[in-house]
């Protein structure tokens, strides 16, 4: 287990350099002037945009301004965005947002989904399946902006169950409506996933020998099917988490979360490379622990896994 920990670890190493080299190419090289957004459509004076080229080292060449990009990251020194303010403050005031939500739509997505599919699986051929099934494609069907302005409008302000939307400093119950909003499509992959994996699962030698040497209905099931049929429910949640994130705009844009999502398409928008890098670099280090953790779950869910 260690050997794989370690060679894993090494893995994470090209996946991370190689993908923020390609976004930092695509923000740096190959969108023009970065400092045309900074002056309005008047442009800048040659003294102006001397300054803001040196400040943000847009007068070096590309390779050394990448280089001095990833010093910044490992001595945690991002320098500012073009309001002026630094790059890791505005990550430490939306992060923890974009965080909660998440985590508030990967366990709705996990406990629900996995439930329902459960359910539909083991009552294949059903009208209970087939019920799920419809439902599952109508979650699918519907855009998440249309559902999250009808989950708030009926459930925010005709229900008043919860806040329409959330402010700054909002407690976390406020971000319950929009984290299940959030994880609504996914949610309905997961039971889609889960119901075919189980229909397959209850059907192998081994839930049969389970079944014959007398196992109790519920043991079979927790024991032999549902942890059997985990393995691509976990490889779509672990990819999903990082999807989440860096796909929160049309969410947190609805519900009013500042929140690293929204903050994205507010950089882009605006053109400010050095924001946008960032966030990217963040959301990059959140897929590559997430999918190092789903592998070493492999092992758990299923016994016959060892990791040499």
């Amino acid at each position: 287990m260690a050997w794989y920990l370690v060679t894993r670890l090494l893995q994470m190493i090209p996946v991370f350099f190689g993908a923020i080299f390609i976004v930092y190419f695509l923000m740096f090289a190959t969108s023009g002037d970065p400092t045309a957004a900074l002056c309005g459509d008047r442009g800048c004076t040659p003294a102006t945009k001397a300054a803001l080229e040196a400040q943000y080292n847009l007068d070096q060449p590309f390779f050394l301004q990448f280089l001095l990009y990833l010093k910044g990251v490992f001595t945690l020194d991002l320098g500012n965005n073009f309001s002026g303010r630094p790059i890791l403050s505005v990550i430490a005031e939306t992060f923890p947002n974009t965080v909660k939500l998440a985590l508030i739509a990967i366990v709705f997505e996990a406990v629900v989904g996995v439930t329902l599919g459960l359910i539909a699986g083991l009552k294949k051929g059903t009208w209970i399946d087939s019920s799920l099934l419809f439902m599952s494609l109508l979650l699918i069907s519907v855009p998440v902006f249309v559902l999250g302005f009808v989950a708030q409008f009926v459930i925010g302000i005709k229900l008043g169950w919860t806040s329409p939307t959330v402010g700054a400093g909002a407690p976390i119950q406020d971000l319950l409506l929009p984290g299940m909003v959030l994880g609504a499509i996914s949610l309905a992959y997961v039971v889609r996933l889960t119901r075919n994996s189980v229909a397959e699962t209850k059907t192998a030698d081994h839930v049969r020998t389970a079944t014959a040497k007398g196992l109790t209905p519920g043991r079979v099931r927790n024991a032999h099917v549902l942890r059997n049929s985990m393995i691509p429910v976990v490889t779509y949640m672990g990819a999903d988490l990082g999807a989440l994130m860096g796909g929160a705009i049309l969410t947190e844009s609805i519900f009013n979360v500042n929140g690293i999502g929204y903050q994205l398409y507010r950089s882009i928008n605006m053109g400010d490379g050095a924001m946008v890098v960032s966030l990217v670099t963040l959301i990059v280090i959140v897929f590559v622990i997430a999918n190092l953790l789903v592998d070493l779950l492999y092992a758990v869910l299923d016994p016959r896994i060892r990791y040499a």
